[in-house]
């Protein structure tokens, strides 16, 4: 590989940015002022949660793999640290800029890095907040959006949220969601597999839910795992519940004594962790969705699927705004009563934020060709 200062590094760890930064690459290779170098951290390595979206998605090889693997959050983001911290002092020569997505370890642990180096620092899905610092995303955003030159955004108040906390917005373009790029481009293959695949796990299309599990609030304590079990009992009753299940939720329920009682689910349909084609597929043909996930929120308005989101909280607002999406929690009778009202909703009400177009990425390679060649403003563009 042969490195130079235009070199835009992008970093990929878990599988949400391999979605975000797919089409970036994509859009940033097909305009040739910028030479893309695909780092991926190894946060998630292992072949279900990152080799097989890599196929799914057409994505290149990584040019650099820093295989640091799973570990406490500050172990984590330290081993990121480390070892892409060498391979920048490795580099013959700077490169132009950093870029990282979303929120994960890797994302805050390379913003970190390449800030202290003086290398400019660019986001993918700046802005989002939650407002609920108990989780660890809700941190990794909000240092690396200060440390960052500049913010691409998604949602109207992801720019307000930046501007709030300091941010120049001359430096925070709104230019939409390189996750629903990603959903755009793939859809139609997604979809043409997913008859057979709803027939294996036998269910019909428009007559089921999804189910996703996994954050630690839900899954970690065994009352409120047990809670949302009893809701999904009552909502399993209505329609079947098709689940791939999450090994942190699959480990909890075991060691809680709930699993026997989580397999028993009336209308249940476990089945492995998915493909990004796979999901996507299960996910376009559902009647609602049960998530905690966010990406999942982003996608279900898009997908015209309603959405029910089982958190007290949501970084991505406008998934209510346009009427898809609708908090619940973890209470049980809240989870069954919003089931019931995004089930009365017609999913062809359901808006489609702006910029969610799937050109999000050809916007910010076209923006960031001429930033990062005319020179930005180290300092995380603050007011």
């Amino acid at each position: 590989m042969n490195e130079s200062a235009s070199d835009l590094v992008l970093i990929v760890g878990a599988r949400p940015n391999f979605m975000k930064a797919g089409p970036v690459l994509e859009a940033v290779r097909s305009r040739g002022s910028l030479a893309p170098v695909l780092v991926h951290t190894g946060q998630h390595y292992d072949e279900r949660m990152s080799d097989l979206f890599f196929r799914d998605l057409g994505l290149p090889r990584p040019d650099v793999n820093l295989e640091v693997g799973s570990a406490s959050h500050a172990r984590q983001t330290a081993d990121v640290m480390v070892r892409f911290e060498e391979y920048l002092e490795g580099r013959s020569a700077a490169p132009s800029g950093v870029l990282v997505v979303g929120d994960v370890n890797s994302t805050v642990a390379c913003a970190l890095v390449a800030a202290k180096r003086g290398v400019p620092l660019v986001h993918v899905e700046a802005g989002l907040r939650s407002f609920d610092r108990g989780m660890p995303e809700e941190l990794n955003r909000i240092v690396t959006d200060q440390l960052a030159d500049v913010c691409y955004v998604t949602e109207p108040s992801g720019v307000e949220n930046l501007r709030r906390e300091g941010k120049d917005v001359r430096t925070c373009p709104l230019v939409g969601n390189t996750m629903i790029d990603t959903l755009v481009r793939h859809r139609e293959r997604a979809e043409a597999g997913a008859a057979a695949r709803r027939e294996e796990i036998g269910v019909e299309r428009g007559g089921y839910a999804v189910v996703t599990l996994h954050r630690p609030s839900n899954v970690d304590d065994e009352a409120t795992l047990g809670g949302v079990l009893d809701a999904l009992e009552v909502v399993g009753a209505e329609l079947p519940l098709v689940w791939p299940l999450h090994p942190r939720t699959e480990a909890r329920a075991r060691a809680f004594g709930l699993e026997e009682r989580l397999r028993a689910l009336p209308n249940l349909r476990l089945v492995p962790p998915q493909g990004y084609l796979d999901f996507l597929g299960l996910t376009a043909g559902a009647r609602l969705l049960l998530t905690d996930s966010g990406g999942i929120q982003e996608e279900a308005v898009v997908l015209k699927v309603p959405c029910v989101t089982l958190r007290e909280n949501t970084e991505r607002p406008v998934t209510i705004e346009v009427g898809g999406n609708l908090l619940a929690g973890a209470d049980p009778a809240r989870i069954v009563a919003a089931a019931k009202e995004m089930l009365a909703r017609d999913p062809a009400a359901i808006g489609t934020p702006d910029g969610w177009d799937g050109r999000a990425a050809e916007r910010i390679a076209a923006d960031l060709e001429t930033r990062l060649l005319d020179g930005v403003t180290l300092g995380g563009g603050t007011a």
